[in-house]
């Protein structure tokens, strides 16, 4: 959620362990009907898109705005550094699921990666999402 507390994190413990057991990293939370996504483990999640008409690409990261994302030195640097590169639009919004495994199918999924609350930023190869392994080009290419 919005505050760093051990409460946050013990019920992800189970779930990250039968994850790891099946050879994944982290989990990739999702929330309500939607399947919006809110994190990467315990950090925030950002995906690098190309529209639908192939024009503007943005990055996107959920909003602080809800209050299930925790806010981080990290997230915001790099959300200003993004913003002054002036190369794509960079984007507070939420994003399902369903949005990420299309735009996959598409090519339009170019990068994502976690970022965490103090300094790491960790590049994602894939998500289940499913039973489907959506593959992700961890270096952007």
């Amino acid at each position: 959620g919005g505050s760093k507390v051990g409460g946050n994190y013990a019920p992800t413990m189970k779930p990250g362990a039968d994850a790891a057991s099946k050879g994944y990293a982290q989990i990739l939370w999702v929330f309500g009907p939607e399947d919006e996504v809110t994190e990467v483990g315990a950090m925030n999640v950002f995906f690098f898109l190309q529209s639908e008409d192939g024009k503007t690409r943005e990055l996107v990261t959920p909003p602080l705005s809800r209050g299930d994302i925790l806010p981080g030195v990290t997230r915001q640097s790099i959300l200003e550094l993004t913003k002054d590169w002036g190369e794509f639009d960079v984007v507070e919004r939420g994003i399902t699921m369903p949005e990420i495994r299309d735009a996959a199918a598409n090519g339009r999924l170019i990068e994502a990666f976690g970022a965490g609350t103090a300094a790491v930023v960790t590049p994602i190869s894939h998500i289940q999402y499913k039973g489907v392994d959506i593959e992700i080009p961890a270096t952007g290419e």
